[in-house]
């Protein structure tokens, strides 16, 4: 049986690629698309973005001597077709799976990643370090950042921009403009962008001035002119040239799917050393696969589906999301309050808000990929009277953090954060995992910290935090499907710092802070069977703590377990230290504190790394035992510390 990739058959390293000619490079680029959407197809994961790249991937491959020179993908869930060109063909039907290769560009997978990424806007500033590393050594390498449109819209990428020229004057910026980010783009930029590619003038003036200059026999004063004619139509219609005015040497817009010209312009960009080039490649999202190219998100992230057809394979159907549960109650309290308004940073349909946008279209902001401008645009809603609830994941509310700090925490501003996909999240691995912000909320004087423990709990919250009108507030929740608990008729708020015994017993007492309460109530029965009475309690709050029950629970039980989907140094270290102040441990309380693992774990199936985190009911029944000082019992994997 003859083979569907015969060429790329032939590719085990990039280096394969450089004696190819432009036909070849283009049934390379056909023979990489059909493996991309075959080896999705298996494993799910990103799909529209790395599609449109893959004449872009091939060109880049061609053109520069990677790995020596250096290309910086940013995000990086457009890199699957790379990773096929880099020697992980082998393995790419292992993409976000335990044991697998990352989803993401990452530096310990391979050589030719030579900057791990996952979150939006990073690649310029990465890269100009790697120039200015390349300049300090005397080395003469290339360094290539590929950045799309939407991460364009970030600040950082701009702070970079600025700093181009002063640190280095050899670097290569290829914007990749497929006019869409997640959702729909927003802002100035991205307008700027369409009119760019869109504008009959522009076209038409560079055309002939390329024509002129490339085609007659002309005289050098003649042929000056229409350099100035081109320069003209670059700098007049398309804006001043923006990147120019940052010292960028502009080229394009180049059809991004067209080898010929990729090529050409590469090999241009690559021989120029007196100033940094930034390259407009205009792609298609989900180019070349009929159903990603009919999407609305050009099926940007998709779970298995069936090549032919492109249907996905549909989970069986159960509970509602937690996500959804957050969006529909707050659907229901911005009905009965006219100041609620919500805000995304370019995750409207990640984090629910595309339902409250459909029903209240005026008061939904998406700012863009913009987490620092995302959160002091809430505080300024929240200074002048409003209600803002700013809904951003977990992993990427990190990047507005300063702004929590300065511009909500000091201020004491009521701006509410509903943090989503807050825990492990399964195939996205580390970089998308929320496991830091309970720590770095509750650090914060002032801050209400809550964490539900199933759907019902996740509604009040919602409900808590719009009555909470004197000071910011946060609330967090896993990604995933709920218990499948019914929702009340009514959803009551939760009284500020008061947790809930949702279970009576003697010997150990077990606090969970989140959803690993099920596993909790799991660990107790588990205890039971072995004679041991264990009480389960849902703490609710982190911040305030409910210190009338801890010390309740520390005056009736022998040993306190608790019990969080977070970092060390989040619930576990507040109880610590809310006992310590108390005097607690003078009466030989014993205490063991589970949390995630002091490591960046990789990606698998939730369960398995909960379970690897000692945070499944085994992990909480060792954990309860080590406390009690059971004999012939680990600890190891069971808790962090004492």
């Amino acid at each position: 049986m003859s083979s569907k990739t015969p060429l790329l058959d032939t590719v085990a390293s990039p280096a394969d690629t450089r004696g190819l000619s432009i036909a070849e490079l283009k049934q390379l680029a056909a023979e990489v698309r059909a493996e991309t959407i075959d080896a999705v197809s298996v494993t799910g994961g990103h799909l529209g973005a790395g599609l449109g790249v893959v004449e872009l991937t091939v060109a880049l491959h061609h053109v520069f001597e990677t790995p020596k020179d250096i290309v910086i993908w940013d995000v990086g869930h457009q890199a699957y077709p790379h990773k096929i060109l880099t020697g992980r063909r082998d393995r790419i039907k292992t993409l976000r799976q335990g044991g697998g290769l990352s989803g993401f560009t990452k530096r310990a997978e391979s050589e030719y990643d030579p900057f791990g990424a996952a979150h939006a806007a990073t690649s310029i500033s990465a890269a100009l370090g790697f120039c200015a590393a390349r300049d300090a050594k005397g080395e003469d390498n290339s360094v290539i950042a590929v950045i799309g449109d939407g991460s364009l819209g970030a600040g950082m990428a701009y702070e970079a921009m600025n700093a181009a020229t002063d640190t280095t004057k050899r670097l290569i910026v290829i914007l990749n403009d497929n006019d869409m980010s997640i959702a729909p783009p927003v802002g100035g930029m991205s307008a700027y962008l369409a009119n760019l590619v869109s504008g009959g003038a522009y076209r038409s003036v560079r055309k002939l001035g390329k024509t002129v200059v490339e085609k007659l026999p002309l005289p050098t004063p003649v042929r000056e002119a229409a350099r100035k004619a081109e320069e003209y139509a670059r700098g007049m219609v398309t804006g001043g040239t923006f990147f120019e005015e940052l010292g960028f040497y502009y080229i394009g817009p180049i059809d991004g799917h067209d080898m010929d010209a990729l090529v050409s312009v590469l090999k241009n960009a690559k021989a120029f050393g007196d100033k940094p080039v930034l390259v407009h490649c205009v792609t298609q999202k989900g180019k070349g696969y009929a159903p990603a190219e009919g999407a609305d998100d050009k099926l940007h992230a998709v779970a298995k589906f069936d090549v032919v057809t492109g249907q996905q394979q549909k989970a069986a159907g159960g509970p509602p999301s937690y996500t959804k549960v957050f969006a529909q109650e707050l659907v229901r309290q911005a009905e009965k309050d006219d100041k609620i308004v919500a805000i995304t940073a370019a995750m409207p349909s990640g984090t629910g808000l595309d339902i409250f946008q459909k029903a209240f279209p005026s008061r939904t902001f998406d700012v863009g990929i913009a987490e620092q401008h995302a959160v002091t645009f809430a505080a300024g809603l929240a200074a002048d009277g409003m209600k803002p609830f700013t809904a951003i994941y977990s992993t990427f509310l990190q990047r507005g953090y300063d702004q929590v700090v300065h511009d909500v925490a000091i201020q004491g501003l009521p701006v509410r954060f509903a943090m989503d996909r807050a825990g492990l999240v399964g195939a996205d691995g580390p970089t998308h995992a929320g496991s830091f912000d309970i720590g770095f909320m509750g650090a914060l004087p002032g801050m209400v910290l809550m964490a539900a423990a199933d759907e019902v709990e996740l509604a009040r919250m919602v409900a808590t935090a719009a009555e909470i009108d004197d000071r910011p507030s946060a609330f967090r929740y896993p990604r995933g499907e709920g218990l499948g608990l019914e929702m009340p008729a009514t959803i009551d708020p939760l009284e500020i710092g008061k947790g809930r015994i949702v279970r009576e017993g003697t010997s150990v007492a077990i606090v969970s802070f989140g959803t690993r309460l099920s596993e909790s109530l799991k660990a107790a029965d588990l205890l039971a069977a072995r004679g041991l009475s264990a009480t389960v309690c849902d703490a609710r709050f982190a911040k305030p703590l409910d210190i009338d029950l801890l010390l309740r629970l520390a005056r009736e039980h022998e040993a306190i377990v608790t019990v969080e989907e977070g970092s060390m140094g989040g619930f576990g270290g507040f109880v610590l230290q809310a006992l310590a102040e108390h005097g607690a441990f003078d009466r030989g309380l014993k205490i063991r504190t589970l949390c995630l693992p002091d490591v960046f774990q990789d990606q698998d199936k939730p369960d398995v790394m909960y379970a690897q985190a000692g945070l499944d009911a085994e992990g909480i029944l060792r954990g309860s035992l080590s406390a009690l000082g059971m004999d012939n019992v680990s600890a190891a994997g069971a808790g962090r510390r004492a």
